[in-house]
């Protein structure tokens, strides 16, 4: 516009001794707001009003005695719009607004093509803290303005492979250690590893599929049952046989801590289908397993840790009952008869409370486990028994029938099957015989 008149000085916005322009702008709804400007600001900042206020655009609005432009917007709420006109009138565009209001008034600039000041929108957004309804709010708008504002998304963006392997491998490390990590980063790094490692609404953050990655990951369990070994041998190797008393607490929950993280470790090595080589172990070990938790927790204390052995357990049976891990006949028979009888003399202490303090005065609040932890246990222990041979089976049913702890572990189902096939067995095998006299 060759008219075009420039204030002295730093111009105000609403001035209405000085302006020569108004801006009108508009909702969808009729609803408008009227703000007085200079057309020499306005077109110094915005191109969208360079162009309108050019001798080139076709038509023009004389309001009085000021060029009128007219401001369509999409939202219901003007303030944003407001706010990016009043910010071309600044030495140095501010947008410290919140995240919402920043946004707000990016949009605006994005409307109006104010680069300056969408500038200072974008990077008070990169710089600014963000709740998760922030976040929502942003992935929802950002998108919708152009490529060139997409750089406040940098911190939403997928991570390389090469960098989430090294952050969790040093996070698995951490949830596996005994020593060095504060209990609160050892807490995190397993419930976060959890969490990027299930399948949910998103998949897996890392699929462990890499074969050195999966080494590194043995290592550690490795070294976490490596220290297991070590410490129940150390309390197999204390002198007498009494259990240890209130005095040994430290051992106590030095071992309750390593049961954890072994059951922590299960949950994990069980989504990256690497049970095996805890199976193999925790079934080598299932006596002195036994022996050094009775010794370090007799009677009803340390319940947590007794039932912390009865969920490793439960993982353990599972992976052989499915199939998953193959191990010899003598292998399964010893260790459906080591964790019946554990199960059998820890279920009736569930629902006695503990004691909080050394005169057994204190009550702490009573303690279980989840109900599908004992089914889980139960059918792994009954689907095992009956992949064994028939005198084997016999053996353990027998044993349970006489327990005054018959209740638990049911194995009515394995009794009902062993009955069937034992009955039914020479007539169902009786091929063999005839092509034993026929050969």
């Amino acid at each position: 516009m060759s008219g075009v008149r420039r204030a002295a000085g730093r111009p105000k916005i609403g001035d209405l001794a000085t302006s020569d322009v108004v801006v009108r702008l508009r909702t969808p709804e009729g609803r408008d707001e009227w703000l007085y400007c200079h057309s020499g600001v306005l077109a110094a900042g915005s191109r969208y009003f360079a162009d309108r206020l050019s001798d080139d655009w076709p038509t023009c609005q004389i309001l009085g005695s000021r060029y009128c432009v007219e401001v369509h917007c999409q939202e219901l709420d003007l303030s944003p719009h407001v706010t990016a006109l009043r910010l071309l009138y600044a030495a140095e565009p501010c947008s410290r607004f919140g995240v919402r209001g920043a946004l707000g008034v990016l949009q605006a600039a994005a409307h109006l093509a104010c680069p300056r000041v969408a500038a200072a929108c974008v990077d008070y957004l990169e710089s600014a803290p963000w709740d998760e309804a922030d976040e929502e709010e942003i992935l929802r708008t950002i998108p919708c303005l152009g490529p060139q504002y997409e750089c406040v998304l940098a911190r939403l963006r997928p991570i390389d492979p090469a960098p989430v392997a090294g952050i969790l491998l040093s996070a698995f490390r951490h949830a596996t250690s005994t020593r060095s990590p504060p209990q609160e980063l050892k807490s995190a790094a397993q419930e976060q590893l959890e969490y990027m490692l299930t399948e949910d609404d998103d998949a897996p953050l890392l699929a462990f599929d890499d074969d050195i990655v999966r080494s590194q990951v043995k290592d550690c369990v490795a070294a976490l049952l490596s220290r297991f070994s070590g410490f129940t041998s150390s309390i197999l190797m204390e002198q007498g046989e009494a259990p240890l008393g209130h005095g040994d607490a430290e051992v106590q929950q030095e071992l309750h801590s390593l049961v954890s993280d072994i059951s922590w470790v299960c949950q994990i090595l069980s989504k990256l289908e690497m049970m095996k080589c805890v199976v193999v172990y925790w079934i080598g070990v299932s006596s002195d397993v036994v022996e050094a938790v009775n010794k370090a927790c007799g009677g009803i204390g340390c319940l947590k840790t007794r039932l912390k052995v009865i969920e490793v357990s439960a993982k353990v049976l599972e992976a052989i009952a499915f199939g998953n891990i193959v191990l010899p006949t003598e292998k399964r028979c010893d260790a459906v008869n080591v964790w019946i009888g554990f199960a059998r003399r820890t279920k009736p202490l569930v629902g006695h409370p503990e004691h909080d303090d050394d005169d057994g005065d204190a009550e702490a609040p009573k303690i279980n486990l989840d109900s599908e932890v004992w089914q889980s246990l139960e059918s792994a222990i009954v689907s095992i028994v009956l992949t064994l041979p028939s005198n084997s089976q016999a053996d353990i049913l027998s044993d349970w029938l006489q327990s005054k702890h018959a209740k638990y572990p049911d194995l009515t189902e394995a009794f009902e099957v062993w009955c069937y096939r034992s009955k039914a067995a020479k007539r169902r095998l009786s091929f063999l015989s005839h092509a034993n006299r026929v050969s």
